[in-house]
């Protein structure tokens, strides 16, 4: 350990297999600090999907978006309240967050979701560009109370497709290609950033 003006340092060696040498280090009480930091922001995530099921808007999801340590929104989820099966926890806290921030790019953000997001949702959080997610119950946990088993199996590749009453069908003809020719026939018009 060595004194750095009044911050401790604490300076790992690790040697690998290989032989090769990394050195980490990390400011004593930094992950106590993120994990305090943490806990205050789920836990207004868990306080919005209370007040969610109390509203009857919907299932027991919240989502809190932070950028700076502040929080942008606190959402829960609206599935019932808009009759919107897309309008989950965490993808009503982007659409919100890019509203207020007027901006469709949150990577200067970080979500809380009081729940291991479903694929819609993950997938949300990914073309956002949210820089991190924090999350408190696993899948299993809405499982137990009914929600679809197949969120859980998507997580973790298996079996999505397989439970899901649906036809999955790429187009194959004309279709493929008239609807593969728009992101050609539209790319000097579009830029995305």
């Amino acid at each position: 350990m060595r004194l750095l003006g009044c911050m401790f340092w604490v300076i790992s060696v690790v040697e690998t297999k290989d032989g090769a040498v990394s050195v980490a280090s990390a400011f004593a009480g930094y992950q106590e600090a993120v994990q305090d930091r943490d806990h205050k922001f789920l836990t207004k995530a868990v306080e919005e999907a209370y007040r969610g099921v109390d509203c009857g808007d919907g299932g027991p999801f919240g989502a809190v978006v932070v950028r700076n340590d502040e929080v942008v929104v606190s959402c829960h989820n609206l599935v019932l309240k808009n009759t919107d099966p897309t309008a989950h926890a965490e993808v009503t806290a982007i659409r919100e967050a890019c509203k207020k921030l007027q901006q469709i790019e949150l990577s200067d953000c970080e979500i809380y979701a009081s729940c291991e997001p479903c694929p819609m949702c993950f997938g949300a959080i990914h073309l956002s560009r949210i820089k991190r997610l924090v999350y408190g119950a696993k899948a299993e946990a809405a499982i137990a109370i009914g929600f679809d088993d197949f969120i859980a199996d998507a997580l973790r590749g298996t079996g999505f497709y397989q439970k899901a009453q649906l036809e999955i069908k790429r187009a194959d003809g004309n279709g493929a290609i008239i609807a593969e020719q728009v992101f050609e026939k539209t790319k000097e018009k579009f830029q995305m950033y």
